[in-house]
């Protein structure tokens, strides 16, 4: 796998050798935040394009998820970041200098519910299950944007149900009437058939029409490096090419780097999240989308327009869809 990225696995039109063309670059330093999970996998498979691109010095810092990941992100602790699109409009809110600067993927999000569940707005007065903090825990930030969008007040009308057990076990042993699952939670509990699912960000609109994951800078870095930003949205971008059309190969290298253990779920859920979407979708949208439905909740006070102007830069996107020809 790590020969056949830099390689260009897919066939891609653009290869590596034409990065040499452009403009040397200002570093060759470049920090991600040491992350886990099989729908950011276009990070893991972009490391050997990243150093192809002549950044050779590319390290994985460790960090914990969520918010918390962003945060570092904003302190300059690491240089890039793949996150949930609710977890960049937080920061940006607060003023922290950083720019979302593509979309990765779309959906990799499943809300289950118990069988009597049919709806979002079945939540009220249900327990939903979430991580030990609810001011940081993803998780909570997405369902409360949900909750929102069909009306039902986050902090009044569901019951959170916090602590170290996780969710999933939760939810299986009858304790929880709902929780949002993600790779290869998802896969495991259908296979299982535990729950069923009340809403797929794959497929159910309109959270379908919308980036899960988005690639982030440090708003410094990207300024004073402005070469370096581009060649790592590319390989990202190429690695999340890669994801879509490798699902199998993908699912093994992930597998023997130790960032998930069963391949079949891992190959599942490369194939069911829409990777290549990144081509298609409106960044802007998503962020404008969830920044509108977070400042309904009450957790952001920052219209969107704000957020989109602060926290967003999409020159480097512009760039790379011409170069890829999309």
């Amino acid at each position: 796998m790590s020969a056949a990225t830099a390689a260009g696995l897919t066939g891609l039109s653009q290869s590596v050798a034409g990065a040499h063309a452009e403009m040397a670059l200002e570093t060759t330093s470049v920090r991600f935040a040491k992350a886990t999970g099989i729908c950011i996998a276009p990070q893991f498979v972009a490391e050997d394009l990243i150093r192809a691109e002549g950044l050779t010095d590319l390290r994985s810092v460790t960090s914990d998820s969520g918010l918390a990941q962003t945060e570092m992100l904003a302190r300059g602790e690491v240089d890039f970041g793949i996150d949930f699109a609710t977890a960049y409009v937080i920061p940006i809110d607060a003023g922290a200098p950083i720019k979302v600067v593509s979309g990765v993927h779309v959906g990799c999000y499943e809300l289950f519910g118990s069988t009597d569940l049919t709806s979002i707005a079945d939540l009220k007065g249900r327990r939903v299950g979430v991580g030990q903090n609810l001011s940081t825990d993803d998780p909570y930030i997405f369902v409360s944007a949900m909750a929102t969008y069909v009306g039902l007040d986050p902090k009044r009308d569901i019951e959170w149900v916090t602590g170290k057990a996780k969710p999933a076990e939760l939810f299986a042993a009858g304790k929880l009437d709902a929780f949002l699952a993600f790779p290869p939670e998802a896969q495991d509990l259908r296979a299982r058939k535990v729950g069923h699912v009340i809403l797929n960000s794959s497929l159910d609109r309109p959270w379908s029409q919308y980036f899960c994951c988005m690639l982030a800078v440090n708003a410094a870095y990207a300024e004073k490096n402005p070469v370096a930003t581009k060649r790592v949205i590319r390989a990202v971008l190429k690695a999340s090419d890669i994801c879509a059309a490798e699902p199998r190969r993908v699912a093994q290298f992930l597998v023997n780097g130790g960032y998930t253990k069963e391949v079949g779920y891992a190959e599942q859920s490369l194939r069911e999240v829409p990777y290549k979407n990144w081509r298609e979708y409106d960044p802007e949208d998503t962020i404008r989308f969830f920044a509108l439905r977070l400042q309904e909740a009450g957790i952001v006070s920052s219209i969107p327009q704000k957020i989109i102007a602060e926290g967003t830069d999409w020159r480097f996107l512009k760039e790379i869809k011409r170069e890829l020809k999309t």
